[in-house]
């Protein structure tokens, strides 16, 4: 992507009613790019340095229309703020035919669905890009270009594939990935839906929101106990002459389940298989991730070879 490779930003929610109980302390704080965290024993602190550091944690009241909005003079950062700087880039390179793929990582219960998916009047990257999206395709008045979106929207749960805008149950073993020559890897008989308009999206994202597998843990109420994965495909047909050319993106939104610890969640059964499943997809992204990186500065390019084509 022009001017664009990889960005990792950071981002501390507030303290949940669990967390109050138990009085809980913030050892974070934020300035500029700079996250900052404290031992609690000792004081002593060490400082990282990220793309983006947002500081979501206090500093923050809720409007009449149930958005978080920033006190004054602080440097609380809000759920628009988090799309300008990392979903405004991915839908700004799928209109020049890149494709784009955004992680949101993290513990369980560290706020990962909220800042992709959101609550309420606060939307997050996902449904605002959207929104953004079919603002710009409801503002097409070039005749010669034609703008078409597809949304699917998928789940990986126990190592499994399920489609999420499917309600029956899925099929035993779940759905399979398979690779193209020419576009690639894609899943098999995933629904792959047109749309017209964001209200379409947003129906959709609502469906699959409600059959994602969830469950509680002593974490999180409402723990994401799978992977999911809303792509969004954009195409733009340019009509001429000799017949017409397509420029097509694929923007990938993934909301990662969050890595976890028996021990912290109580996880047992049903809950430790699904928990041990998360932390071995998380750790295989991680090397691949850490492939990616050797391979941008040149390093172990036969390791990475041999390790993605096993």
């Amino acid at each position: 992507m022009p001017g664009d490779s990889v960005k990792v930003a950071v981002r501390v929610r507030p303290f949940n009613q669990r967390e109050k109980n138990a009085g809980s302390k913030c050892i974070i704080s934020m300035s500029g790019q700079t996250t900052t965290i404290k031992n609690p024993e000792n004081n002593e602190t060490k400082a990282f340095s990220f793309d983006h550091s947002y500081w979501s944690h206090t500093d923050f009241d809720e409007n009449e229309l149930g958005l978080n909005i920033a006190k004054a003079g602080s440097n609380y950062s809000d759920q628009r703020q988090v799309y300008n700087d990392l979903g405004k880039g991915v839908l700004d390179n799928a209109w020049q035919g890149y494709n784009a793929a955004l992680f949101a990582y993290g513990q369980t219960g560290s706020g990962k669905s909220y800042s992709m998916i959101g609550y309420g009047s606060n939307k997050g990257i996902v449904p605002i890009l959207c929104e953004e999206l079919f603002k710009a395709v409801e503002q097409n008045d070039d005749k010669s270009k034609q703008l078409q979106v597809s949304f699917s929207m998928l789940e990986i749960y126990n190592e499994q594939v399920r489609d999420l805008l499917v309600k029956a149950k899925p099929q035993q073993g779940g759905l399979k990935i398979r690779q193209n020559p020419q576009s690639g890897f894609y899943v098999e008989g995933l629904r792959l839906v047109p749309v017209r308009n964001y209200k379409e999206i947003e129906n959709l994202m609502e469906q699959g929101t409600v059959n994602r597998t969830t469950a509680s843990t002593n974490m999180n109420a409402t723990s994401s106990r799978s992977h999911m994965v809303i792509t969004i495909r954009f195409a733009q047909v340019f009509q001429t002459d000799g017949g017409s050319n397509t420029r097509s993106s694929d923007i990938n939104l993934v909301d990662l389940a969050g890595s976890e610890r028996a021990d912290s969640t109580g996880a047992t059964g049903d809950r430790l298989k699904e928990g041990s499943a998360i932390n071995q997809s998380l750790s295989t992204l991680g090397n691949v991730i850490s492939a990616l990186a050797d391979l941008a500065m040149g390093r172990r390019k036969h390791w990475f070879h041999t390790e993605i084509q096993c």
